[in-house]
This record gives C-alpha cells, sequence and structure tokens, in this order.
C-alpha cells in the first residue's frame, strides 16, 4: 500500500469511526459464525462447536484490538482518543484548567510580545533588495571625506545620509515643520528602490544650484496634497524657496528609527571648508560590489583613509579615523538596542520557565490524586507507555490552550510595546505578529508542555499499582514525589530572585538617575523650539533682530520673569561642536583635537535656567552685536581639564579650521547637556558657550553661519504652559512663516530624557512582579499540598499534646527552609547574570549589597506570606476528625 493509500484509509478511519466499528463487529461477529459451523460440519454438538470456536477465536474485544492496532492509521486513531479523554479530564477539573492555562498564556504571551520587537527589529532582513549586500561605514564623515570615499572606494558603492534635516512648508496656509533626510544624490541607488511616482535623484543632483528638488514620503504625500496623482513636477515653497517634486516613494519606507517625511539632496559644496570638512559628519552607508566581501570591502575602505586625511583643509591627527571597519547595514542599525532586547527576552523566558515549574508542580499534586485512576487502567492493560502518552497529551492540550489565549495577549502586549519602548527604537512602527511569531508561540507551546509535562507523566506512568488500588480514591505521596515538588519550587523561587534582582538594579539606577541634579533649574520654565526659514535668516541682522524682538516681547508678556534663546536644549541629546585649538594646553599632534560641545546663547540664558557664574561675567547685549569681539564661557569642568590650577580668564581657543581666537571671560557651573547620566557625549572633552550673533558663529567667517533654529526658554511665575497660547501669537506676529514645532516645559524634557531607562525598568519590573508572584503560588502550593497530605500526622501529633503553635511552626519551617534553598541558588545566579545589566546602570553595582539584601528581605517575606496560609489551616486540624478520615 503507497503512503497516499494509508493516509487515506487511516483518514477514513478516522472520520468514518462509526461505520467502520459497525463493520469491525460484523466481522468479527461472522468470523465466529464461520467457525462455529465448520466445527458442527465436524460432527460437534452445537455448544461444543460454539465453545470451541470461541476458544479458537480468543476475546471478541481483544480481537477488536488486534485488528484496531493492525490497520493504516492506528496511530491516529489513538492520539484522537487520547485528546478527547483529555479534553474530557480537564473539563471535570476546572480550576486547575483554568490556573494552569492562565499561568501559561501570561508566559507564552509575554515571550511572543518581546520575540515580535526581538524578530522584527534583530531578525527580520531589511525590506530593500538583496539586503545582504548593504553595508555601512562604522564611523561619521563629514561631507568632504565622504565625496573623497565616494569617488575613490571600487568595492562598493557608497552613499550618505542627515537625518533630522528640518524645513519649512508653507504658501499653504498656517506654516508646517517637516522633518527629512538630506541624501547624497546616489542615496536611493544604492538602496536599489524605486518610488512610487517619479524618479530618484540623478547623479548631480547633490551639487551646489541643483539640489532644489524634493522626494515625498507616502504619508506626506497622502497628508499635505491629498495624494495627488499629478504632483510629479509641481513645485512646493519649502523654506521659502521652490522646490520640484520629482518623486513619491512608497508607503512604509525608511531606512532606521525616524520616519522622514521627504528627501532632499545633500548640497556638498567644498567652498563652504567649515561645514564642508568640520561638521556635518554622516553616516555612510553602501553596497558591495558582486562577489566582493565584507573583508574585502574593508580592507579598502582602510587602506584610503590616509589619503582621505590628506585632503583636509587642516594638518589631521593621526590617531583620527586611524581604522575602519565595514559592517551590515542592519547590524549597524540595531547596534544599540540588541544587547536589551535580547536581555529582556531572557528575563521573559525566565519567567515562562517560572510558569511551567508552577504547573508541573500542580499536575504532580493532581497525579497523586490520580492514583487510583492510573492504577486501575494499568490493572485493565494500559502499559506504561500508554499511561505516558496520554498524560503527555494532556500536557499539550493546556500548553495548546495556554499558547491560544497567550497569543491574544501578545497582540495586545504588542501595542503596549509600542508606547512605552523609546521612540528611536529602529523599525519599532514595523513590529507586527508574522509567522515568525506564530512559530515562535507554537514552539512555546511545545517546548512548554515538554518541560513542565514530562516528568508528571513519567512518575504517574509508573504509578504503584498495588498502592494505587488501595488508597481507595486518597491521595497518595512518596518521598520522591515530594522531593520533585520541593525542587521545583526552589527553582521557582531561585528564578524569582534572579528576576526581582535585575529588576530591583534598574529600578535603584532609574532611582540613582532621578536625583542627579543636571546643573539648572527646571521649575516653572516653557521651552518653545522656533524654525525660521533659512532665507529669513540668511541675513544675520535680520534673524538676530527677530530673537531680540521675540525675547523683548516674551518678557513683557504677564507672569514672564525672564527669557532666553540656546540652541541645543540641554538634555535633548542633540550635539554641536567642533575641534578646538586650545591656549597653554599641550597637545599631541598625532592625537585628534578636543572636541567642544557648543551652546549658542543669548545673554539671559544663564539667568533664566539658574546656571551659576562662577568666575568672570557673563554675556551683555553688547557682546551679541555682529562685528563685536569674539568671546566664550565655558564650564567648570572645562576649566579645570584644560587649564587645572590657572585662571581660565582671558584664555583663548578656537576651532581648528578657523584663524580667529575666541577669548574665555567667565566660568560657569557645569549642566549636563548631552544626558543626565553624562553630562557631554563621549567625544566631547569640555562644553563651551558663546553668544548668538557673534561668537564662533559669528556670520562669513569660513562660511559658518549662525544658527537658524533656536529654543525659547521662558522661566514664569505661573502655570508654564498657560503661557503657549500668547507664545503662539507673539510668534506669529512677528514672523507668521517660523513655526512652534515643540512647546513643552523643562520639567518635561528632563523626564523624556529618562524614557529609555524608564521602560527598561517597566518590562524587567513587570516580569519580575510575574515572576513573584508565581513564585509564590508555587511555594503555596507544596505546602498546602504537604498540609493536605499530612492532616492525620498533625491529628496524632495534637492528640498526643501537640499545641497548635507547634504545628503551625513546623509548616512554616517547610516553607522557609525551600526558600532559604531557592535564595541561596537565586542570589548565586543573579551575581553571575546581572553583570550583563552593567551597561544599563548608573552609579549602581552589579552586585550591589543593598538591592540584594533587600531582594532577600523580599523575597523571604512573600514566601513566609504563601506559607503561613496553608500552615493556619494545619494548625486548626480537629485530631478527631483526620483520625477518623484516616
Amino acid at each position: 500500500m503507497s503512503a497516499f493509500q494509508r493516509v487515506k484509509s487511516a483518514l477514513h478511519n478516522l472520520l468514518r469511526r462509526e461505520s467502520v466499528e459497525r463493520d469491525l463487529d460484523a466481522e468479527v461477529t461472522g468470523y465466529a459464525q464461520l467457525l462455529e459451523e465448520q466445527n458442527v460440519r465436524e460432527g460437534m454438538t452445537l455448544e461444543t462447536a460454539r465453545r470451541k470456536a470461541r476458544i479458537e477465536m480468543g476475546g471478541p474485544e481483544q480481537l477488536k484490538e488486534e485488528v484496531r492496532g493492525a490497520r493504516a492509521g492506528a496511530w491516529l486513531e489513538t492520539v484522537w482518543q487520547d485528546l478527547r479523554y483529555a479534553v474530557r479530564v480537564l473539563r471535570k477539573n476546572p480550576g486547575f484548567t483554568s490556573v494552569a492555562i492562565l499561568t501559561l498564556a501570561l508566559g507564552i504571551g509575554a515571550n511572543a510580545a518581546i520575540f515580535s520587537v526581538v524578530n522584527t527589529v534583530l531578525l527580520r532582513p531589511l525590506a530593500l533588495p538583496e539586503p545582504d549586500r548593504l553595508v555601512s561605514l562604522t564611523d561619521a564623515y563629514p561631507e568632504g571625506a565622504f565625496v573623497a570615499l565616494r569617488d575613490n572606494l571600487r568595492t562598493m558603492e557608497v552613499s550618505a545620509y542627515r537625518d533630522g534635516e528640518g524645513l519649512n512648508l508653507t504658501g499653504r496656509g498656517e506654516p508646517i515643520r517637516l522633518l527629512g533626510t538630506a541624501v547624497s544624490a546616489n542615496f536611493f541607488s544604492v538602496l536599489s528602490v524605486r518610488p512610487e511616482l517619479g524618479r530618484i535623484f540623478l547623479t548631480g543632483e547633490d551639487q551646489p544650484g541643483k539640489s532644489n528638488v524634493i522626494i515625498l514620503s507616502h504619508a506626506l504625500w497622502q497628508q499635505q496634497f491629498s495624494a495627488d496623482p499629478n504632483i510629479i513636477g509641481h513645485a512646493v515653497m519649502l523654506e521659502g524657496q521652490s522646490r520640484e517634486v520629482v518623486g513619491v516613494m512608497p508607503p512604509g519606507f525608511r531606512l532606521a528609527a525616524a520616519n522622514p517625511e521627504f528627501w532632499v539632496p545633500l548640497s556638498l559644496n567644498p567652498r563652504t571648508i567649515g561645514d564642508y570638512w568640520g561638521t556635518g559628519f554622516m553616516p555612510v552607508i553602501g553596497r558591495r560590489k558582486p562577489g566582493v566581501s565584507i573583508r574585502q570591502a574593508g580592507s579598502e575602505a582602510l587602506a584610503l583613509l590616509p589619503q582621505v586625511r590628506t585632503m583636509f583643509p587642516w594638518r589631521m591627527p593621526d590617531a583620527l579615523w586611524a581604522s575602519a571597519s565595514v559592517v551590515p547595514l542592519q547590524e549597524n542599525l540595531i547596534g544599540p538596542v540588541r544587547t536589551k532586547l535580547w536581555l529582556l527576552l531572557g528575563a521573559v523566558a525566565l519567567v515562562l520557565l517560572i510558569g511551567c515549574a508552577n504547573v508541573a508542580n500542580l499536575m504532580l499534586a493532581r497525579a497523586a490524586v490520580r492514583a487510583k485512576e492510573m492504577a486501575l487502567r494499568a490493572a485493565l492493560g494500559a502499559g506504561n507507555s500508554r499511561l505516558f502518552r496520554q498524560l503527555l497529551t494532556e500536557s499539550a492540550v493546556l500548553a495548546f490552550l495556554g499558547a491560544l489565549l497567550g497569543f491574544l495577549f501578545a497582540k495586545a502586549g504588542v501595542a503596549w510595546l509600542k508606547t512605552i519602548l523609546p521612540t528611536d527604537t529602529p523599525r519599532l512602527s514595523d513590529v507586527s505578529m508574522d509567522w515568525r511569531v506564530i512559530a515562535f508561540t507554537a514552539a512555546a507551546a511545545i517546548v512548554s508542555a515538554l518541560v513542565f509535562g514530562l516528568l508528571p507523566a513519567f512518575q504517574s506512568s509508573r504509578a504503584d499499582l498495588i498502592a494505587g488500588l488501595k488508597t481507595a480514591g486518597q491521595s497518595t505521596t512518596s518521598v520522591g514525589g515530594n522531593r520533585v515538588r520541593n525542587s521545583l519550587a526552589i527553582g521557582e523561587i531561585a528564578l524569582a530572585v534572579m528576576l526581582v534582582t535585575g529588576a530591583g538594579l534598574i529600578v535603584k539606577s532609574l532611582w540613582e538617575l532621578s536625583k542627579v541634579q543636571p546643573g539648572f533649574r527646571r521649575d516653572s520654565v516653557l521651552t518653545a523650539r522656533l524654525t525660521p526659514s533659512q532665507p529669513f535668516c540668511a541675513d544675520a541682522l535680520r534673524c538676530g533682530n527677530f530673537y531680540r524682538d521675540l525675547l523683548d516681547r516674551v518678557r513683557a508678556l504677564p507672569g514672564v520673569a525672564n527669557a532666553a534663546v540656546v540652541n541645543i536644549l540641554p538634555l535633548t541629546g542633540q550635539v554641536d561642536g567642533f575641534a578646538a585649538a586650545l591656549e597653554d594646553h599641550p597637545s599631541d599632534p598625532r592625537a585628534p583635537a578636543p572636541v567642544l560641545m557648543e551652546s549658542v546663547v543669548s545673554p539671559d540664558y544663564f539667568a533664566t535656567l539658574g546656571i551659576p557664574l562662577l568666575r568672570g561675567r557673563l554675556f551683555t547685549a553688547a557682546d551679541s552685536a555682529v562685528g563685536s569681539a569674539p568671546i566664550a564661557l565655558i564650564s567648570a569642568a572645562t576649566a579645570q581639564k584644560f587649564w587645572p590650577g590657572l585662571d581660565p580668564i582671558g584664555k583663548h581657543l578656537k576651532p581648528v579650521f578657523d584663524q580667529a581666537w575666541i577669548t574665555v571671560v567667565g566660568v560657569v557651573g557645569d549642566v549636563n547637556e548631552y544626558s543626565l547620566a553624562a553630562r557631554l557625549p563621549d567625544f566631547a572633552a569640555g562644553a563651551i558657550y558663546t553668544p548668538y550673533g557673534n561668537g564662533a558663529h559669528a556670520s562669513g567667517r569660513h562660511g559658518r553661519s549662525q544658527p537658524v533654529d533656536m529654543t525659547l526658554v521662558a522661566r514664569t511665575s505661573n502655570d508654564p504652559t498657560a503661557l503657549a497660547a500668547a507664545l503662539r501669537q507673539t510668534v506669529a506676529t512677528l514672523n507668521n512663516d517660523a513655526p512652534i514645532t515643540s512647546i513643552r516645559t523643562l520639567d518635561t524634557v528632563v523626564s523624556q530624557s529618562l524614557a529609555s531607562p524608564r521602560s527598561t525598568m517597566a518590562l524587567f519590573a513587570i516580569f519580575a512582579v510575574l515572576a513573584l508572584v508565581l513564585g509564590a503560588i508555587g511555594v503555596y502550593g507544596v505546602i498546602s499540598y504537604g498540609v493536605a497530605q499530612r492532616r492525620p500526622e498533625f491529628g496524632i501529633r495534637m492528640a498526643c499534646g501537640a499545641q497548635p503553635s507547634d504545628v503551625l511552626l513546623m509548616v512554616l519551617s517547610q516553607g522557609l527552609r525551600l526558600t532559604f534553598l531557592g535564595i541561596l541558588l537565586g542570589v548565586a545566579g543573579a551575581l553571575a547574570v546581572t553583570r550583563m545589566l552593567a551597561s544599563f546602570l548608573f552609579a549602581v553595582s552589579p552586585v550591589d549589597p543593598l538591592t540584594y539584601f533587600a531582594v532577600v528581605l523580599l523575597l523571604g517575606a512573600v514566601a513566609l506570606a504563601a506559607s503561613y496560609v496553608p500552615a493556619r489551616r494545619a494548625m486548626r486540624v480537629d485530631p478527631m476528625i483526620a483520625l477518623r478520615h484516616e
């Protein structure tokens, strides 16, 4: 019989079971009659012939079983029987079934939700043609260096981009600030993507005078241009300049976390020396030529760097870009979140493991009650393998139902994760539950069924037949069974200790981070990001007058105590700066010049934010006048770093590509400019403040212009949010084409800077609470089962004079022993595992003794509470009732 015929026959036997059984009954009856008739023909009496026929044939039911076992699809029929029986058994025990399914659903659902993020961010290939050939250079390069790489690399074609390009859309009612990406002309061709409408950028459109073209995102095309199919070739007004729409990208196209609303060509102008060689450091991506390995591409890029350094208009230190590497593009994009996501997946896997141990303990306790059932089935001929398969089928049904409910939990969890995870998480908006998540959920269900089902099935299938029949329905236990249940409870506590310790460390880290004094007063300050158009601010005097008039009018508003503007608001993660030469500071010519993070501010900035002056003087209105001498204030840490033991007032510094020196006129208190965890980014060695309108950004010096976009900060004597409407009116009065892109309080800015550590803490805390609850349930289950088993013993002890308090202490001591062993193992595991959290902690050691001590106390208290309830039940046992029941 062919495989197809066997499958067909098996399905027929299963789907038409009643008909097949009737045919089998008829066949067995007919066979018995044939034997009987043959015996009669041989001269036997009817009674003798019938008796001999039955002996020859054997028992009818046994014969039927042999036939069923021999026919095609017998295994399928057996599985179907096991499933039906498992469902009936579980329906008869709704309490046990509900608890087991809910426990598994929480564990499987949490795992599926986190895996959905891991799958999209880390595992799913980029939705681009031949993504395995796309690479990223691990450094960022200024425009001039990128052009040199683009023109000289032969193993790959490279492109560059700069996210966060802001343009004002005007001419369509109220001005709208759009955020997009500036790219080299070959950006889309390197990625091998085509627009939905129109074309991509042409070669040379990233050159000065040729870059007035734009490609729209699908969302912007729909929202602002009503999905006009004839948009190609039309002009839109951006920053007061006309740009021709040449393309519309398909929905969902993006490279990293940001959702750009447009793409414009870079303006690669070698005449602006400062911008071309000194600023605008950009990521460089590439597509390897066919047959070129990543190692070959990296070797060529490394060999080319010395030549690139010689192209700079000033001598570059030997240590700058001394090495280069080429990595897969996806690996580079997800690098910052890789460790965090794997840790979260590991943590939630521990939750599922605790849940499986809990269900296994429930099934072991239930198996003891079912000892008589197993013994009777064994006595009726069921072998160990048959009993084992039946019990494992029950576990599979529980796991399947838990996975179904868990999948629903996961769908809600994914939506929640999108709101709690930081918005800069790569590809976060693409997270969805695809076939990989379904496969993962199914695999989690299978593994869970094996983890929590194998041991109970193994023990129950080897039930003591005689002992099981003697119990007459009472539950039985054994030393081995108790040891297994105790071991599972200890394991649950140990895993819970590890998770709660990790969560405790992160919570304490966030607490320490929230206590950091940022160096300024955050209360009662409203901030607003202002974005005048580039043409408006091309005239430095006009732009300066706009901000000065704005500050005068804002200060005149009711409730405003002071106001100022700054190019980069502290704690926003944005950076502006330059490589500096410093007077009287010895430097190694082979090492990179120190980078100073620069903030351009109006004179009242320090008074508005309460940043103290430590030495020298602050800025005045005269310092902001165009043509005034370039001056700067520096932070206390910068003064100490570059001029230790010296008076920094009167010292000089300058950008390495500039000629004019900047004079230090004052020292102010240190401010956490970059984040609460770090005052400055890793690459910055100091902080400098220059006056808006002149200073390091004075117009015309080597093509470096003063910043256009500024953030207004206004200190108020009442609720700062009440100022928002008046502020919008004031800005519109002065410049109707200068939209306000963001209004929020400084308190909100500080709070949002904690978004990433807060999301990590929230997830770990949730997992820890689940682990804690499941661990407590595990201890409660073991102690409660032990109390039920020892009721006669407690009755005898109390009949012999034991006090209820003695029984209480006896039961509590059992729970505390389990807890002590679990905590001991958990602390050892936590000491080994929590070191992986070091990069997520601030001012907290991975082996922080206070956290470990708190976790031990917490787990001890929870376990004690879980043990107390069954202990109270034990001390109330009536000796006579317990002995009579026995």
